[in-house]
Order: structure tokens, then C-alpha cells, then sequence
């Protein structure tokens, strides 16, 4: 019991920061909103990562006509991606309240058709009962799971939530970079999961707009942080217990955002510079509930 109360802890002031991040999020973080809301045809580089993982495990129709539910999905960019690329009965959960009135907002503005739902993603069947075995793609990606202290119930709530023959696809920081100093060359923590770590910052990985001197921008007050480590054994574990196939792994050297310091950007994504040694900077992972 103390343990759990002490996780719940954590949790709340993951909530609380992300309550923060969202806001610094919807006010330039991600760019002009408005304008990506009022573009149809606006697609995020995220979302486009996620479907290249897809793509072999589609039909020649991709997501067109998928029933789709889209776990931490913050304010929503990725999510109304996925609905313009044609996903129906579009679902996004996340725990933040103040990151879905944004996702709320932008889906709105945008006229899509969204359902959001509030909820922690380990308990997401618990969250939305009446869908269960319901979706025939469920997605997560981009900065996920290091938020989640466990996964067990994570994965059993995927499983339950996706209808036979449903996809399920993560595509996420690789377990490698959590093992890593700031500076990103030396190895100073454990990579196995269950490594918990705690730290203060008043930053986002939107670091371009988080440098900003303009003191009327909006910035994180609530700076507590708790990130846990989720290794390749413990992911793939949960979801073959669950009783998912997988189908495919992958290991990527771009990633989505600054997530180590000497990364460079390019037009693919953040990249480690050639002088540098190459390392996995994402990983993916897709699973199939059979029939």
C-alpha cells in the first residue's frame, strides 16, 4: 500500500506538469494551432512517422475507414491527423483535463469528428467501457510510456479494447536514451525496466519556444517530473501476455524531437550527427489481436 500511494503520487504531479506543458503546448509550442486546425490537409510529422511503421500491416486503404483510438494523445495534433487520413470513430484519451479542452478545441475548429475521453492509458478499457473490443487500430506514440510506472494493465487494456484481427502500433523513445546523461554519451542509470527517475524542470521538449525571454508566454510552474523505464523484454512481455501477436519490431535513428542534445535537425526528423556514433533513437512496435 505504501508503495501504491507513493506511485499515485507521482502520478498526480506528472498531471499537474502536464496540465502546464499543455498550455505551453497550445500557446506556440506546436506552432500556429489555428492555422493547422483551418488547413485540411495539415498532416503532423509525427503521425506520418507512425504510419510508415503502419503501412506494411495495412490494407492498400491505410487507415481509411479504421475505428481508431489514439492513447496519450495530449492536445490532439496527432489526432486529428489521424482522422484526416481518414480514421472513423476517431477516439483520444489522455489524463490531462486542460490538454483535451485544447485537443476539444482544435478538433472543433478543425470540424472533426473526435471523441475525447479523460483517463489514465493503463486503465483505458476501464475508461470507455461501452468500446471495448471496439477499435481496429489503437496508437500510441512519441513520449509515451516513460510516463506510465507499469504496463501490465496497460497492455491488457489494449487487448481488451481492440476488436479481433485489430492492430495495435507504439512507436517511442528508444529504452536506450532513459540509460543516458544529459549530455547523451555515457551510461548512468539502469536500462531495465522499473528504474524510476525524479527531477525538476521548468522546460518542455519544445525547447525553441521554452528558451524564449518573452516573459508574457505562458511556463511550466509545476516542475516535478517522474519517468520510469520500460525495456524491450517488459513491453513485448506484457503484450504477448495479453495475447497479442507481434508482428514487427524496429529500431529507427530519427527522432521526433531534440531528445538528446546533439542531435540535428533535418527534414526527416532529429538525427545523430554523422561524427557522431549511431545509435537507436526511436523504436516501434506492432501487435495484432487474432481472430
Amino acid at each position: 500500500m505504501p508503495h501504491q500511494m507513493h506511485q499515485n503520487e507521482d502520478i498526480q504531479d506528472n498531471l499537474l506538469n502536464w496540465n502546464d506543458r499543455a498550455v505551453v503546448h497550445a500557446n506556440g509550442g506546436y506552432g500556429d494551432l489555428d492555422a493547422f486546425a483551418d488547413d485540411p490537409s495539415a498532416l503532423s510529422a509525427v503521425t506520418l512517422r507512425d504510419l510508415e511503421v503502419l503501412k506494411p500491416h495495412l490494407s492498400e486503404h491505410g487507415v481509411k475507414g479504421l475505428r481508431l483510438l489514439h492513447l496519450q494523445c495530449h492536445i490532439g495534433v496527432d489526432t486529428l491527423s489521424w482522422w484526416r487520413l481518414g480514421a472513423r470513430d476517431v477516439y483520444g484519451l489522455d489524463f490531462s483535463p486542460t490538454s483535451l479542452d485544447y485537443a476539444r478545441s482544435l478538433s472543433e475548429r478543425a470540424g472533426a469528428s473526435i471523441t475525447y475521453v479523460q483517463g489514465d492509458a493503463r486503465y483505458a478499457a476501464n475508461a470507455m467501457p461501452e468500446q471495448q473490443g471496439s477499435f481496429n487500430l489503437i496508437v500510441s506514440s512519441s513520449g509515451t510510456i516513460t510516463w506510465l510506472p507499469d504496463l501490465e494493465d496497460w497492455a491488457r487494456s489494449i487487448a481488451s479494447l481492440l476488436a479481433d484481427g485489430g492492430l495495435f502500433m507504439i512507436r517511442d523513445n528508444h529504452p536506450l536514451l532513459f540509460a543516458l546523461d544529459n549530455e547523451g554519451l555515457s551510461i548512468v542509470q539502469d536500462y531495465f525496466g522499473g528504474t524510476e527517475t525524479t527531477y525538476e524542470t521548468d522546460q518542455t521538449y519544445t525547447s525553441a519556444v521554452d528558451s524564449t525571454e518573452d516573459e508574457t508566454k505562458p511556463r511550466i510552474t509545476h516542475t516535478t517530473n517522474h519517468n520510469w523505464a520500460h525495456d524491450f523484454q517488459e513491453i513485448s512481455s506484457v503484450l504477448l501476455e495479453a495475447g497479442l501477436t507481434i508482428e514487427a519490431i524496429g529500431e529507427h535513428d530519427v527522432a521526433d524531437w531534440q531528445s538528446l542534445p546533439m542531435l540535428e535537425s533535418t527534414p526527416e526528423g532529429w538525427v545523430m550527427p554523422r561524427s557522431q556514433p549511431q545509435i537507436p533513437l526511436t523504436f516501434s512496435m506492432v501487435a495484432r489481436k487474432q481472430v
